[in-house]
């Protein structure tokens, strides 16, 4: 599925929606700007949920020990691959990118017993 750009209108409805399935999926939050260059805020951490509250203007990324905020994002595109909601990126009003990537826990084979 291409990339989509959601409408503003459609942030609060899409995260509410989508959140309950990402529970337990891992995320890495890149935030990339022209001053700064391209830095990870978070990197693989568990996943709690992503809301937007459109009374504040604010976008959360709730992570496992971070709480990642962006105020006042301007565009939200999303990729949904055959999984779900592979990635997201959010561009604040002074056109700060940041990538939110997604994916599954690694699965670890039980240990041997003997």
């Amino acid at each position: 599925m291409p990339i989509l750009k959601l409408e503003k209108r459609e942030w609060r409805s899409f995260f509410d929606r989508v959140t309950k399935g990402l529970v337990g999926k891992r995320a890495e939050i890149e935030v990339d700007s022209l001053d700064l260059g391209s830095q990870i805020e978070a990197e693989w951490l568990p996943l709690l949920g992503i809301a937007y509250d459109p009374k504040d203007d604010v976008l959360e990324i709730a992570l496992d020990g971070v709480d990642h905020l962006i105020a006042k994002p301007e565009e939200v595109y999303v990729d949904i691959g055959p999984t779900g909601l592979a990635n997201l990126r959010v561009v604040d009003r002074d056109g700060v990118s940041q990538i939110i990537q997604l994916r599954d826990p690694l699965m670890l084979p039980a240990p041997a017993t003997s």
